[in-house]
């Protein structure tokens, strides 16, 4: 584990002690950690930029030597208001439930799929969709909102191939418009099958 790792953990056991971090429930733990990065990378000026998770981390553990109070306090804050953010925005599917809805976007999804891998500044468009969510107030799951939306937009269009610039760019930006609306939404978007341990959002 690094240090913002070590920190986090200690701050959801704080939130809730009956969390399983290093066993059942360590994607709460990937998912909160890459959360943390996407937004040190906003408040930072990162956005765009090639500063890899090492130089963040590197960064926050030189401004906790500097600043240990404040960045405990802060660490306390943002970890509370990404915890409250996961039960809302997290739903455990169990078995076949919202099998028919669940099969309609796998398919949307796969389809999109080989397009999405051969994307040009894929990573710097997904940036932009995750400051966006950001900066709306979304703080959880923000690298697994960003990439599905730009996959079911992808689907969705019936792009053919990613040479044709126009319907690429209509791609990107429904995506942010989609980006925004779903901050300001209610309820889960990250839909979790258990017996498959996957991830997906659900788009409204």
């Amino acid at each position: 584990m690094n240090f913002v790792e070590i920190m986090l953990t200690e701050k959801l056991k704080g939130i809730d002690p009956a969390l399983d971090i290093l066993g059942s429930d360590r994607k709460v733990l990937q998912v909160c950690c890459q959360d943390l990065t996407n937004y040190l990378k906003l408040h930072w000026e990162l956005v765009g930029k090639s500063a890899n998770e090492c130089k963040l981390v590197e960064k926050l553990e030189r401004f906790f030597k500097e600043n240990p109070e404040e960045i405990e306090e802060f660490l306390a804050v943002w970890t509370g208001i990404w915890f409250k953010k996961w039960k809302q925005r997290v739903k455990l599917l169990i078995g076949n439930q919202n099998a028919k809805k669940w099969n309609k976007l796998s398919k949307v999804l796969k389809k999109a799929e080989p397009l999405w891998r051969k994307m040009e500044n894929r990573q710097e468009i997904q940036e932009i969709i995750v400051a966006t969510l950001i900066r709306k107030g979304e703080i959880c799951g923000t690298d697994i909102i960003s990439a599905n939306l730009l996959k079911m937009e992808l689907g969705q269009k019936g792009v053919e191939n990613l040479d044709d610039k126009e319907r690429v760019f209509s791609v990107v930006n429904n995506s942010l418009r989609r980006a925004r609306d779903l901050a300001q939404s209610r309820g889960p978007l990250i839909f979790v099958k258990i017996d498959r341990g996957y991830y997906d959002p659900i788009p409204e």
